[in-house]
């Protein structure tokens, strides 16, 4: 079945859309494949499928609320993390921050850089600002707000940090907001963190590379002048006690980051040739995910549903999917095995 014939029209109730909305929707995958292949293999999210381990927690942090004292420990660790002395502001996970960032700062035109992660044009549009996609990055000065992915989700493109803080001289006072989610593993040398400017915000993901997007944390790297806001909106207890502790672990933990930064680059490059030999072309990425293409990638999108495999479509490209690494030798063989079945011509049209 050709690309051209493959719209959403040909999935129930606009699955297509559902799935490319955003990663791990695994509850649709399980309405809409229920013969599917046991368990799920969940490779939509990009999140580090090693998940830093975790210590029993402190019985306190459950019954009592958020302490502030510690939060502000915790946003100190966050800043010797990424190397800033700017202010950071802790959050209950860097898509809020996005949603109220959207909401805090006006701004009538927004640029996004390039074809990217959904979720900061709908935050802009939501809040009313006028969102348009911008392919050349020297354009994006004209904008109010500008937004740049780096690494970019889903390409892995990495822009450098000169160029951002040539963008952000041009911009000043306006805004520019960097989302760094998938810095920790990736071009951590280009993160704008270390040397922020005034006029431009940095936003880091605690879940992405810790393996615990459940946890619900994240952090905005920026002035006081712009901090001040964000934590009257955020309010006193934006962070769990939990998330608390087991940030302030995790950020400290040099060698763990290390050793798994090694460990995702060789799995990376694993998941790399494993697409290749199952007839995928290879488009980038970073060491979380990987970005292929297939002229007939919205079949074999399906075809791997029907064996339990999730990967993430993009409605405005059928010809790609990304997939995350899986998480043990067992999802290894299901994804290979799956991969090598699910070239077959036939259309898979998924459980009514």
């Amino acid at each position: 079945m050709t690309i051209a014939a493959l719209s959403e029209a040909a999935w129930p109730d606009g699955a297509l859309a559902v799935f490319a909305h955003h990663g791990g929707n695994l509850s649709a995958a399980r309405r809409l494949f229920p013969d599917a292949t046991q368990p799920w293999i969940d490779l939509s999210t990009g999140v580090n499928p090693h998940p830093y381990p975790m210590s029993a927690i402190d019985p306190q942090a459950w019954t009592r609320l958020p302490d502030s004292a510690a939060l502000a420990r915790l946003e100190a660790a966050a800043a010797e993390r990424y190397r800033t002395r700017a202010e950071v502001v802790a959050g209950p996970g860097s898509q809020a921050l996005v949603q109220m960032l959207a909401r805090l700062l006006p701004a009538r035109r927004v640029g996004v850089f390039g074809a990217t992660y959904p979720g900061h044009a709908r935050a802009w549009e939501a809040a009313g600002a006028d969102v348009s996609r911008v392919d050349r990055f020297e354009a994006l000065a004209a904008c109010d707000v500008a937004v740049v992915v780096n690494p970019n989700n889903p390409d892995g493109r990495i822009v450098p940090a000169e160029a951002l803080q040539e963008l952000a001289r041009k911009m000043a006072p306006r805004l520019l907001i960097v989302d760094e989610a998938f810095a920790d593993f990736d071009a951590a040398d280009e993160s704008l963190a270390p040397d922020l400017p005034a006029c431009a915000i940095a936003l880091r993901s605690f879940g992405k590379a810790f393996g615990l997007p459940g946890l619900r944390l994240g952090f905005a790297i920026l002035s006081p002048v712009l901090a001040a806001p964000l934590r009257a909106a955020l309010g006193p207890w934006a962070v769990s006690g939990p998330a608390i502790e087991i940030g302030l672990k995790a950020l400290a933990d040099s060698a763990w980051l290390e050793s798994t930064r090694t460990r995702l680059a060789e799995e990376a490059a694993r998941l790399d040739s494993l697409l290749t030999s199952t007839g995928w072309r290879g488009i980038g990425g970073t060491k979380l995910f990987r970005l292929a293409a297939s002229a007939d990638a919205s079949a074999r999108f399906l075809a791997l549903l029907r064996r339990g495999v999730l990967a993430r479509p993009f409605a405005e490209a059928l010809d790609r999917l990304r997939f995350g690494l899986p998480a043990d030798e067992t999802a290894w063989e299901r994804l290979g095995g799956a991969l090598a079945q699910e070239r077959g011509p036939d259309f898979y049209r998924p459980s009514q």
